[in-house]
């Protein structure tokens, strides 16, 4: 059987696993950002317990290995009675780890924005609830979605850790694959390449998200000139 007859078998195996691995990164992508929205948006209150909470949080979910953090979750865990769904378990870790990057993302894009933009909703008598959802966060999202992008990939390429709590994942059917094979070259070239179009699709969805945004606030090319394929006129006078 050649190598390819081995992928055509598999194929039903390997969609099993992407969906797995879908599922892993759509969920842990989702705690991430909420974790990150929380711990980012307190470690900037003036609080000095509920800054120093948050800082402790994400300074310990960033310093520490996510291999040991999901080990830690499905193996010691039920020593101490609480036992997880292997699932559930992949995408708490993938959750609290990433989460604790984006948190550090969402502080930084926050205080990136001009205080005068501050200053004015101030003078608005806005509330600050008003303040951050008008006219603080519209402006941060549009400056940390490059860096949240480059997080949701490494987030998909973290799910290989998922193989280890016997996930039956993209990598763990592409070990099935090489061992059907015995050529390693070819397996692990197949999961490279699904790997990598799933990376390249969710910066594709991300980009756009990025686009839109900066439309919103006036800034860049609009998501019709980003997906025309024809050459917008106005900017090709400029550039030219």
């Amino acid at each position: 059987m050649s190598n390819f007859d081995a992928v055509r078998d598999a194929l039903p195996s390997l969609w099993e696993g992407i969906a797995v691995t879908l599922e892993l990164t759509i969920g842990g992508a989702l705690l991430a950002f909420v974790l990150a929205l929380v711990l980012g948006t307190t470690a900037r209150v003036r609080n000095l317990a509920a800054r120093g909470t948050a800082r402790v949080l994400i300074e310990f979910f960033r310093g520490t290995s996510l291999l040991v953090q999901i080990f830690w979750l499905f193996y010691v865990l039920p020593l101490l009675g609480y036992k997880l769904d292997p699932l559930f378990c992949g995408i708490l870790a993938l959750g609290l780890n990433y989460g604790a990057y984006g948190a550090e993302v969402v502080r930084g894009a926050l205080n990136a924005v001009p205080r005068a933009q501050f200053e004015a909703a101030v003078a608005l008598n806005f509330s600050p609830w008003q303040r951050m959802r008008r006219v603080l966060f519209p402006q941060a999202w549009a400056l940390m979605l490059p860096s949240l992008t480059n997080l949701l990939v490494h987030l998909l390429k973290g799910t290989a850790v998922a193989s280890y709590i016997t996930l039956h994942d993209l990598t763990y059917e592409i070990g099935d694959l090489r061992k059907t094979t015995s050529d390693t070259l070819f397996s692990f070239g197949v999961g490279l390449v699904i790997y990598f179009v799933l990376g390249y699709l969710l910066t594709l969805g991300m980009n756009l998200l990025e686009t839109r945004a900066k439309t919103k606030l006036g800034r860049g090319a609009s998501l019709k000139d980003v997906l025309s394929l024809a050459p917008d006129e106005a900017h090709t006078k400029v550039a030219s």
